[in-house]
């Protein structure tokens, strides 16, 4: 059997195209993976990771097979006369055109992927959180690689198959459901600017209260304060209330709010000896003079006399204690004095009278505002003796030992 000149000319093309085709996708991937490495580097300005790496190099895999796919389809139109050609030649055309749709599916995949890690190393990727509408584009170039595939492969026009899925809208608006609740709930959270990754947020109905750490189409991951995450369903941030601290954090204070309850019957009138005792406490020494004048004017006008501690204006030693707690607040450096201040009474009940301190810290970070609070009040609570004052407390086991016990010896 003796092979003919053209069926030489035909394996020589043949070869000569395969050698063209492998040295078109060495190249063009080697070109491509550097050009989008380049590329990287000028947009992230870091150090590149691996994962970078691996995308890039994942998205230059799909060009160059696209390039190649494209390529070959070229090259087999070239050789139009050949008998091999007409015989396979459906064949591969429907391969070549499936090899090109499912490269630029991919491609497209690549492309995404690739997009969304830059867009993350940029400042406002916390705050407008993209990752779900990424994935709802996904979707869609998944479903429509997944028509032309399928139109590739019965031979059929894209128009035939998408009035053929009217039909199924219903199933698909089922299946969907969730995706699409998803996107519109991400739209309206990024339109909104309602939630965004890293902030605090609490829901108590899905026993979520810690740290956003990631908002994709569906879900909304959240890191509680004990490490454990819960997921929460995208829409329920919309259809559902939540609290989220980034009004605190932006604020640049954090509430202290907080209350030491004073036995009621260790309240009474100041003395001439408390008051000289209390003049010589350096935060409210000026405080002590000025009332004491106002006191002595008003008493003197109205000659109220002074026989009795009830008549005329008096001075309290539960007053004194809360200029005391004020001033000693406005003195400290670690509260914020632009916010909301107030050294309060509360109303009273079977528990004392309450004090409430409702101020805020300019520190914002929880260890260190734990530690500025506990602070504060350890020097209040052992003030509070100094003003002849008792910090109420209910009886423990051990006060009626103690009792019994001088009950017996007497």
């Amino acid at each position: 059997m003796t092979v003919s000149t053209n069926q030489w000319i035909l394996i020589g093309l043949t070869c000569l195209g395969l050698i063209l085709i492998a040295a078109t996708y060495a190249i063009g991937r080697r070109l491509i993976y550097q050009a989008l490495f380049r590329l990287l580097d000028l947009v992230i300005k870091d150090e590149i990771e691996s994962e970078e790496r691996q995308l890039s190099n994942r998205l230059a895999l799909f060009l160059s097979i696209l390039c190649l796919s494209a390529y070959s389809n070229f090259l087999f139109k070239l050789v139009t006369s050949s008998p091999i050609q007409q015989i396979l030649e459906g064949i591969l055309d429907s391969t070549i055109d499936l090899v090109l749709i499912v490269c630029t599916g991919a491609t497209f995949f690549s492309l995404l992927n690739l997009t969304y890690k830059i867009y993350s190393f940029s400042p406002i990727a916390d705050e407008v959180p993209v990752k779900g509408v990424v994935q709802v584009i996904k979707i869609a170039v998944f479903f429509l690689t997944g028509l032309f595939v399928i139109a590739t492969i019965l031979q059929q026009k894209i128009a035939v198959l998408l009035s053929g899925l009217g039909a199924l809208s219903a199933v698909l608006m089922l299946i969907f459901k969730d995706s699409v609740l998803g996107f519109v709930a991400g739209l309206q959270l990024i339109a909104n600017r309602m939630v965004s990754k890293g902030d605090w947020i609490e829901m108590p109905k899905y026993g979520a209260d810690g740290d956003v750490v990631d908002i994709a189409l569906t879900t909304v991951k959240v890191q509680n304060w004990d490490k454990t995450i819960t997921t929460i369903p995208t829409y329920a941030l919309i259809s559902e209330s939540f609290k989220n601290w980034r009004g605190m954090k932006e604020s640049g204070g954090r509430r202290i709010k907080r209350t030491i309850n004073l036995d009621l019957s260790s309240i009474k009138f100041c003395d001439q000896k408390m008051l000289d005792q209390f003049s010589k406490i350096q935060y409210i020494a000026e405080y002590i003079q000025q009332k004491q004048k106002e006191v002595d004017q008003y008493n003197l006008a109205n000659e109220v006399d002074s026989v009795s501690l009830v008549n005329g204006r008096r001075l309290t030693n539960v007053g004194t204690f809360r200029a005391y707690a004020e001033s000693y607040l406005r003195n400290h450096p670690d509260i914020h004095q632009g916010m909301t201040f107030l050294v309060r009474h509360r109303q009273p009940t079977e528990h004392g009278l309450p004090i409430e301190l409702y101020v805020f810290s300019s520190d914002q970070v929880w260890a260190n505002y734990e530690s500025i609070q506990a602070d504060i009040f350890d020097h209040l609570l052992a003030v509070i003796p100094e003003f002849n004052l008792r910090v109420f407390q209910a009886p423990s086991s051990s006060d009626f030992r103690s009792f019994l016990s001088n009950q017996d010896q007497l």
